[in-house]
């Protein structure tokens, strides 16, 4: 497990070999073409690296361009449950936040399936849940995917994380891809944002805002690296979610990632793996969401709501965060396609999947 490699890997030291990069450092990642270790990585989200913000933006686009053209793929998350059992201090679904708890029935779920459709032809669809497996757990996830299979061709769930043998009964009802975010990899610090619920094992368990974010995106490109290595015939997404206000109020982030230091990230993210897909999600404004489309950005979300039934259920029930792009999806298309961009609705097919 990486959990184990983790614990080889000093927080202190990695922050401090980071905030050591030199101008040299930074020229000798730029000068690779391809190969680079997490050690170039660290060079060019360094402070050493901010000089060259120009010339790590046409790298980057020119490696997105290069393995994956013009286009962005499209996808929408539904909330199918606000219902959870962490006491995460930073989220919206707080256990202890005083807001009505929803688990949408079947019949709710499908007009949240058949709303969405008429928003924009969306394929691939994100199904999120808080974490409450007595309530909402493996066979209401199955189920949700089950309804899910007449309107989307690509389905991915972002939930409590799962046994090996519950992700493969998945995949027999529709399933796949999974999201997970590692909130913080700062294991000293974890179980302070996380306090009960199974959140708080960090074993189980990026979210930008609660540590230094150069130590905790270093993090996470030893652990892309070591998924790599180790799952080789998968397919990898990175996000970098800035921490927004939820709902519960209260907790300021402690660190701030400013937009020069996010365009940093996302250039150095593509400069040190070429392949791996780099979402945005509606956190970001629409200004930066369609700035990066065109230098290194290849998923994206539209029209996202972040309460369970959001899309025609309950609208007005509380989000789990305030996202920041408000644009209709044909709005995001538009845009994209001004800036010669393909918006790619469908890029995955039912017959596709093999048999299992």
């Amino acid at each position: 497990m990486f959990s184990d490699e983790l614990e080889k890997i000093s927080w202190e030291e990695t922050t401090k070999a980071i905030y050591s990069k030199t101008d040299a450092d930074v020229r000798r990642a730029l000068g690779k073409k391809e190969h680079l270790d997490v050690n170039d990585f660290m060079a060019l989200i360094s402070p050493a690296a901010t000089p060259y913000l120009e010339v790590m933006a046409r790298l980057s686009q020119k490696y997105t361009m290069e393995r994956f053209g013009k286009t962005i793929s499209m996808f929408v998350p539904l909330y199918i449950t606000n219902s959870c059992t962490n006491s995460c201090v930073y989220c919206g679904f707080h256990i202890s936040n005083p807001m009505k708890r929803t688990i949408l029935t079947e019949e709710e779920i499908i007009n949240e399936y058949k709303a969405i459709k008429r928003l924009a032809p969306f394929e691939n669809l994100l199904l999120v849940t808080g974490e409450n497996p007595a309530a909402a757990g493996v066979p209401y996830i199955a189920r949700a995917l089950d309804l899910a299979k007449p309107y989307f061709s690509n389905l991915q769930i972002e939930v409590m994380p799962l046994k090996a043998e519950e992700y493969k009964e998945l995949t027999h009802h529709g399933l796949n891809g999974v999201i997970c975010f590692q909130e913080t990899y700062n294991k000293a610090n974890y179980k302070k944002y996380h306090p009960r619920g199974m959140k708080s094992k960090f074993e189980w368990r990026v979210l930008i805002g609660l540590e230094e974010w150069r130590t905790d995106v270093t993090m996470m490109a030893y652990h892309l690296r070591y998924l790599q290595k180790h799952y080789w015939k998968t397919k990898y997404s990175v996000n970098f979610p800035r921490m927004r206000p939820s709902e519960n109020d209260g907790f300021q982030p402690n660190v701030i990632m400013n937009d020069r230091e996010l365009a940093q990230l996302t250039f150095a993210m593509r400069i040190f793996d070429h392949d791996v897909d780099i979402s945005y999600s509606t956190r970001e404004s629409a200004e930066i969401r369609n700035h990066m489309a065109t230098l290194g950005v290849t998923t994206m979300s539209a029209e996202s709501k972040t309460e369970p039934g959001g899309y025609y259920s309950y609208p007005q029930t509380l989000e789990q965060f305030h996202v920041s792009d408000e644009r209709k999806a044909i709005e995001v298309e538009r845009d994209l396609r001004k800036l010669g961009r393909e918006p790619v609705w469908k890029d995955w097919d039912q017959s596709f999947d093999f048999k299992r």
